[in-house]
């Protein structure tokens, strides 16, 4: 059976956004080629930091017109990939498109907001032959890894103790975005908390009893029971938060196991490239990967208020 060796086409939803560049140079480093981009906003140079040759539209249809016309043409210049970078609330919408247009779709996290949208998503790719994988860059961070190995090699399978303080502070533009509208974004501990809780469910098992102590528009902190670990957590993007964390500057992103600092800061912006290296490969996380998070932050999104001091660092300190 003959392999096709070719570079693969990419199109792109969302070029505008944050995350967008990490995407971008993984398409390029990868050896793969970006054909078409869509976004809203109109500012999008980056583009041309690896290609001038992108077709650019700021509609939807129209981008989408494209595609179908791509998929009618040449069998080089078909789109095999979409890579979907859009606002959290859209990312489902984009994924059918990018099925419906016969390409397999690469999904920034979150997959989806609600869980039961999964499963509407895994029917179409059942329907299509079409495969949607998602960005869980995380489970390939190396200090990651070696701490996965070190809990599956069974050398230390007792009851964990972690800690989480992730405060990284937004300015007033947050709330004015998509990223501050609660229905678009999921809140923070969605569109801030997703990889965490995702890597909390990777290393330690599945999530089970949960109480939830603070939930503001800008921040949550809560207490997670895992099989292997009990987690004591606190997220926010309000910079006033910063002012509870001891020697905190412009941002704090700690996480300690058993009192251990986990330093996973380094090395952490490349694992786009790793991830679309894995998919391009015939691996990747999919649909099924990415439930048990989905499902854990819709829990906690849903869940009771358990009254206790309002200060974040009391929380840390109690159980």
């Amino acid at each position: 059976m003959k392999t096709d060796s070719r570079p693969k086409n990419f199109a792109a939803i969302g070029v505008g956004g944050y995350i967008a560049p990490r995407h971008l140079k993984a398409i390029h480093d990868t050896g793969n080629c970006l054909l078409a981009a869509v976004d809203v906003n109109d500012s999008v140079g980056i583009l041309d930091r690896h290609s001038f040759d992108v077709e650019f539209f700021t509609e939807i249809e129209r981008f989408d017109r494209h595609l179908e016309k791509l998929r009618f043409g040449p069998e080089e210049s078909k789109i095999d990939y979409v890579s979907v970078m859009s606002p959290n609330y859209l990312h489902d919408a984009h994924c059918r498109l990018a099925l419906r247009v016969d390409a397999h779709a690469i999904c920034e996290k979150p997959l989806v907001i609600n869980p039961w949208n999964l499963d509407y998503l895994a029917s179409l790719e059942e329907e299509t032959g079409k495969r949607i994988y998602t960005v869980l860059q995380l489970r390939y961070h190396a200090a990651l890894l070696k701490i996965q190995e070190e809990l599956m090699s069974g050398a230390n399978c007792q009851q964990h103790d972690v800690e989480i303080t992730y405060v990284t502070p937004r300015g007033p533009w947050y709330d004015v975005s998509w990223k501050g509208n609660y229905e678009k974004s999921g809140g923070v501990v969605v569109n801030i908390g997703i990889h965490l809780f995702d890597m909390l469910e990777w290393l330690f098992g599945p999530a089970g009893d949960l109480r939830i102590y603070r939930s503001t528009r800008g921040s949550c902190s809560g207490f997670t029971e895992f099989e292997k670990a009990r987690v004591k957590w606190f997220l926010s993007v309000d910079h006033n938060d910063l002012k509870l964390i001891p020697n905190a500057q412009g941002a704090s992103r700690s996480v300690r196991i058993d009192g251990e600092e986990v330093d996973f800061s380094v090395g952490f912006t490349d694992l786009h490239t790793r991830v679309y290296e894995e998919i391009l490969a015939g691996n990747g996380f999919g649909i099924e990967e990415a439930r048990p998070s989905i499902e854990l932050t819709s829990r906690i999104r849903n869940a009771e208020i358990v009254p206790v001091d309002s200060m974040a660092h009391r929380f840390m300190k109690d159980g």
